[in-house]
């Protein structure tokens, strides 16, 4: 019956990655749970100096330190209103998700819609954004997140059908 119920569901797998961790995971992820792949594109791309977290004064220092920060993205994601779970992927940043996420959700809105975060990281895991999140989109059902650093494809198996159930 699972394996049924996610044949009948439209699943997208989102995802921004700025260095190709996410974009492994994220692929693998669609895979497995039948999903449309879809990269969630800056429409200036970030450079290695837009990512150096040590510098206050980089690309990526400046939005995050900004709440209200929304970098543009490339709209041209064909029929956001067909899925029924879209799972979102970004490398952490800050303890949450990349200010480019909330362009995303804001930019197709997803009201209704199931939601699952999934990350990677060195070090945090997704709690910052899953609570984050929440508050900020009530209109959003939220699943909660996880953290995919080096996984098989077994695990993501699982864990897609636990998540929509």
């Amino acid at each position: 019956m699972k394996i049924l119920a996610l044949v009948l569901m439209k699943i997208l797998v989102a995802y921004f990655s700025a260095t190709g961790t996410t974009e492994a995971v994220a692929k693998d992820l669609a895979e497995v749970a039948g999903a449309t792949l879809y990269e969630i594109k800056p429409e200036v791309k970030y450079t290695a100096e837009d990512l150096d977290w040590r510098n206050k004064q980089s690309r990526s220092s400046l939005e995050m330190a900004d709440k209200s920060s929304r970098p543009a993205i490339v709209n041209d994601l064909k029929d956001a209103d067909s899925y029924d779970v879209i799972y979102i992927g970004f490398p952490v940043w800050w303890y949450t998700a990349p200010t480019i996420i909330n362009t995303f959700i804001e930019t197709y809105g997803f009201a209704g819609k199931t939601v699952i975060f999934f990350a990677t990281s060195g070090g945090s895991n997704v709690s910052g954004a899953d609570k984050q999140f929440s508050a900020q989109y009530p209109d959003i059902k939220w699943k909660p997140g996880k953290l995919l650093n080096n996984v098989s494809k077994k695990t993501l198996q699982d864990w897609v059908e636990s998540t929509t159930k």
